[in-house]
């Protein structure tokens, strides 16, 4: 049996965990790629608390709430013509989960990183006033936990790197 029958096999039997486990696995990978690609660290100064911190996240966090979330959107909207509703599905996706998620996944890494509350609100408005156009826009590509899935390696990077580049910068004052 291939990788794929198998990951099939039991994405179907249990949708929810496996989406979970896909999740924090490219979360972490998506973390190493930012580190060992994007910020060029190399492996003596991998930052290894980071990587668990992102993959924690995407386990315990996005994978669920992912999963949930588009399992809802396509148990309510009912809408009989396939393209409006995938146009429904995106908009709401977009006006709703994408907002919160973003602000859940700054919020829960400053609290892992053991920030003090002003410097997660500091972090907050750096993010969003400086960034929110940026990581939004980069964000309407996530349509269902599939594409998310396909496209989360290079998200989660992006997140990491923006993630990392904040925390530097409250640290340092």
């Amino acid at each position: 049996m291939s990788f794929f029958s198998w990951y099939k096999n039991h994405l179907f039997r249990r949708p929810i965990l496996i989406q979970t486990i896909t999740t924090g696995t490219l979360f972490a990978a998506g973390d190493i790629i930012a580190q060992q690609i994007v910020e060029q660290r190399g492996l003596k100064s991998h930052n290894f608390y980071r990587t668990l911190r992102l993959g924690g996240f995407g386990l315990c966090i996005a994978g669920p709430s992912t999963a949930i979330w588009y399992r809802t959107l396509d148990r309510v909207i009912t809408i009989k013509n396939p393209m409006l509703g995938l146009l429904t599905r995106v908009t709401l996706d977009q006006a709703i989960f994408a907002p919160c998620f973003i602000t859940t996944f700054f919020v829960g890494q400053a609290l892992l990183e053991g920030q003090e509350n002003s410097q997660i609100l500091e972090k907050l408005g750096d993010v969003n006033i400086k960034s929110s156009q940026n990581i939004y826009l980069k964000d309407i590509v996530l349509l269902k936990t599939l594409v998310v899935n396909c496209v989360a390696l290079g998200w989660n990077t992006y997140l990491s790197v923006i993630n990392k580049k904040s925390s530097d910068k409250v640290s340092v004052k």
